[in-house]
């Protein structure tokens, strides 16, 4: 499956950070029955390659599950091995190296435009523009002048209302973190998360 294409007509990936690898998958199912199908299990929930690996068993290719906040190249290595799809950095690591390496795809984190040409110059297939709300959506129209071909997904602090903001401005997707999944991954209820990832998607949707 082609990934870029993916994000481009999906336009949202979920950023999931929870307690445990049961309640990461929990999330995974809300998010995937309220419509939202490509997602990152961020690897800060502990038991985090676990979860990848049990919803890359559950889910078909058509849900691609991620794995996020790759540091390092034996963590990549984990994630590749639980069936990871494609691999998300907050920066120029060397687990994005190591991805490259293993052929899987990148979304590499970056911020700067230096940052940014550089990580596509590694190999990364878009450049996870972090933290998106330092300078907002207003960035990535300037951006878009000396980069106009690059992909980029805004993600950071981006919430229902900016989201057609960067999309309108750019971004060929939004990474959404906590203003999507609030508290779910601790406890909180999975019918609000279900009622905020409909929120998102109509904004998707308006954008």
């Amino acid at each position: 499956m082609d990934l870029l294409a993916e994000l481009t007509q999906r336009k949202v990936l979920a950023i999931i950070r929870a307690d445990g690898p049961d309640r990461a998958l929990e999330c995974i199912h809300t998010l995937v029955a309220a419509g939202i199908t490509i997602l990152e299990v961020s690897l800060t929930t502990p038991g985090g390659t676990e979860a990848i690996a049990k919803a890359r068993f559950e889910f078909d290719s058509s849900v691609l599950i991620g794995a996020g906040t790759v540091i390092t190249p034996a963590q990549a290595d984990e994630v590749a091995a639980a069936g990871a799809d494609f691999i998300v950095t907050p920066a120029i690591t060397q687990g994005a190296h190591r991805s490259v390496a293993l052929d899987l795809p990148l979304l590499c984190g970056a911020l700067t435009p230096t940052e940014i040409i550089t990580a596509l110059d590694l190999g990364a297939l878009a450049v996870k523009v972090f933290p998106a709300k330092l300078h907002g959506p207003g960035y990535f129209r300037e951006l878009r002048a000396p980069l106009p071909t690059a992909p980029l997904i805004a993600v950071g602090g981006v919430d229902a209302t900016t989201t057609p903001q960067y999309l309108q401005a750019g971004a060929l997707a939004v990474g959404l973190g906590s203003p999507l999944l609030g508290d779910a991954g601790k406890g909180s209820s999975q019918t609000d998360l279900a009622d905020r990832a409909a929120t998102f998607l109509e904004a998707v949707t308006n954008a």
